[in-house]
């Protein structure tokens, strides 16, 4: 099976990945500018497949990222995601971008047998969520999401750039603290659990926060 993965909920990245008689990333990108997804996305998809010689004929199922993450980035990854399903006509699925992390610490060499990812969400807050292991050193969900102040979040571990910006307050992990989601680790994480026959989410994004954006009520009228 090959799988495109699409993930925007922190930096623009995207990814082909293969299980074929082994998992196998046949080419990957992420961005390190969380202000530029709508630049970078189609392009760096269109290299992708021309790097690897395919065509969206050839990808099976499409994976999105649906976050948490802010508006305006996290729409552009399932934007994109979507317009490419309808257009080649092939599944959509969705994953928390946070699994991707997660699935990065069930990997390791010392993952804890419970622990948080969290990433920034502006204004001194922060997505996290919980997780545990399965016995396939998979992760799996506790709790979660949620945006909150990261005084608040539980003592556990943490994972991800969240826990590096408020390492005073957090129990930050060494060398996962400026880990953002990235379309790799969802990509692997969608064929791992596909291949366990588990259900994937739909492309509905998580925001968790209500839009800044707000339709204007009815002009007042003058006296």
């Amino acid at each position: 099976m090959l799988i495109l993965a699409i993930d925007t909920s922190a930096v623009a990245s995207a990814a082909l990945v293969s299980d074929g008689a082994t998992e196998s990333r046949l080419g990957s990108f992420a961005t390190e500018d969380t202000r530029s997804h709508a630049e970078v996305l189609a392009p760096g998809i269109e290299r992708l497949l021309a790097e690897a010689g395919l065509a969206g004929a050839d990808v099976d199922a499409i994976v999105t990222g649906v976050g948490p993450g802010p508006f305006t980035g996290l729409r552009s990854g399932i934007v994109t995601a979507r317009t490419l399903a309808f257009v080649w006509n092939k599944p959509l699925y969705g994953v928390m971008s946070l699994d991707a992390i997660a699935l990065d610490v069930a990997r390791s060499a010392e993952a804890p047998p419970e622990f948080l990812v969290a990433t920034d969400a502006r204004r001194k807050e922060v997505y996290w969520a919980r997780y545990t292991l399965t016995g396939a050193r998979l992760p799996r969900l506790l709790d979660g999401p949620h945006v909150g102040f990261a005084a608040d979040l539980p003592g556990l571990p943490v994972y991800g750039a969240g826990a590096g910006i408020y390492s005073g307050v957090l129990h930050a992990v060494p060398g996962f603290s400026d880990r953002q989601p990235e379309a790799l680790g969802l990509g692997r994480l969608a064929l791992a659990r596909l291949a366990a026959g588990e259900q994937l989410l739909d492309s509905t994004p998580l925001y968790l926060r209500e839009s800044d954006a707000q339709v204007p009520g009815p002009r007042k009228r003058a006296l």
